[in-house]
């Protein structure tokens, strides 16, 4: 097939001027925005026991959480956390659509902040685009500048707070101030400033049209019966104009006036008009733009709704369907065994590592010795001592080791150990148990294993 003269292989995308519209969805779109906003910005700089509350200590691999203190041994939380949200995000598509996109997507939420602070700055809808069409002018450049500087001040400011994240947020900004900022630190804000700064201020909508994947296979996890935002094609039609004096059934119109409205309050620039389409991100704004105008018109709000699929066609619809079903019941297992978990969680780990750079050791007077290194975790937040025993060969004992162990709140000790047995109870492999008790709390008790190696029998 050859190409029509004159016709370009590629169009640019259009700029879309969302417009301004008030309403139950959008005062909840902006509860949400800035509630979620509100905790990212304020969270680094809460402070529990002397130290920060979130604090993601990767060198020294301690991830604090408020009065809980994670380590890299406790990757299977994670792993359950990663599953829950997973099916959580099932859960709420199969139920209610794209509910994430529309009020909670990070992409969603920032780009909204963006959109306020161009709204501010250059105005309202039609004085954006007429702005944008203008020539060059001092009311422009001051405007244009206006919006910059905020959207730049913006952007490093979430650079610096995603940072604090990882870096004491404190800390780090006293180093900022002192220009003593390490080079990966300066990298991941300044990267993470663009990439809020590109997304939310330029790419917007491009990013939930062609860049994120969730929008490709969200129709796998819809039914005829999930919650989306439909028109109502059989009261609406046919559209057409007219006053509001005016009888629509006398001109036989439907309840539409093709006013597009719809279209202009749309962040993805889509026409809802046309039937669900994976552009939309639920964010509700056509609902709220149609339900005014229909006030206006004394005419029932619903046109453009929340509805299933098998309402809008006057079928029965059900929310108790058995993928809501089976997802809820996923959930709340991987709920209650997080939550199990984590309540059972033992406040302290042992790790055994032999020395294998010498199977044994023969002491005199018949002693056969065995080395190993002992990694004592201590995962509470204050200072602990420790009861460290052997057991599991008859008169095995432990040298070179101080009893009770101390081990600092949130430290991890490195302990060389002998373990020594006559020769008369050492021979081949044999199974031995290190253990470890707290002394303030005998219920604080973790046993280890290992293998003590001897001569041949």
């Amino acid at each position: 097939m050859t190409k029509p003269q004159g016709a370009a292989l590629f169009e640019s995308a259009k700029k879309i001027y969302p417009r301004e519209i008030g309403g139950r969805f959008d005062r909840l779109s902006r509860l949400a925005t800035i509630s979620l906003l509100g905790l990212f910005y304020a969270v680094p700089w809460l402070n529990w026991d002397e130290r920060q509350a979130v604090l993601f200590d990767l060198p020294a691999r301690k991830f604090h959480i408020f009065g809980l203190t994670l380590w890299p041994q406790d990757f299977p939380y994670l792993a359950l956390l990663l599953m829950i949200l997973a099916y959580a995000l099932f859960f709420f598509t199969a139920l209610a659509g794209r509910l994430w996109c529309g009020f909670a997507c990070p992409q969603t939420v920032w780009t909204e902040i963006y959109i306020w602070m161009e709204q501010l700055t250059e105005g309202t809808r039609s004085q954006r685009m007429k702005l944008d069409k203008a020539p060059w002018s001092w009311n422009k450049v001051r405007r244009k500048f206006s919006k910059q500087f905020l959207w730049v001040t913006f952007a490093l400011w979430t650079g610096f707070t995603f940072v604090g994240y990882f870096t004491p947020i404190r800390q780090l900004g006293i180093d900022i101030v002192a220009l003593n900022v390490g080079g990966w630190t300066l990298f991941w804000g300044l990267f993470y400033g663009f990439a809020t700064y590109g997304n939310a201020g330029y790419m917007r909508e491009q990013v939930c049209k062609y860049m994120c994947p969730y929008a490709r296979f969200q129709s796998v996890m819809f039914d005829k019966d999930t919650l989306i935002i439909s028109y109502d094609e059989n009261r609406g039609e046919p559209r057409g104009g007219r006053k509001r004096s005016d009888d629509r059934q006398e001109k036989g119109l439907g309840d539409c006036i093709d006013c597009q409205l719809c279209v202009q309050v749309c962040p993805t620039g889509i026409d809802i008009r046309e039937g669900l389409q994976y552009e939309c991100i639920a964010c509700a704004a056509c609902i709220d733009a149609c339900d005014s105008i229909m006030d206006r018109m004394n005419y029932p709000r619903g046109l453009v709704r929340y509805t299933t699929e098998n309402a809008l066609h006057g079928k029965k619809s059900s929310m108790l369907r058995p993928r809501i079903l089976i997802y809820a019941t996923l959930l709340l297992v991987l709920v209650s065994g997080l939550a199990t978990s984590m309540a059972t969680r033992t406040p302290a780990i042992l790790d055994v590592i032999r020395d294998r750079n010498t199977l044994y050791r023969e002491l005199p007077g018949d002693v056969i010795e065995n080395i190993y290194t002992l990694k004592l975790i201590n995962q509470s937040n204050e200072p602990r001592s420790f009861d460290l025993t052997v057991s599991g060969v008859e008169g095995v004992s432990l040298d070179g080791a101080p009893n009770p162990v101390e081990v600092g709140g949130g430290d991890v000790l490195s302990l060389p150990v002998r373990v020594r047995v006559h020769r008369d109870n050492a021979y081949g492999i044999m199974d031995i148990e290190f253990s470890i008790t707290a002394t303030d709390d005998p219920s604080v008790s973790i046993v280890e294993d290992s293998r003590f190696l001897g001569p041949s029998p």
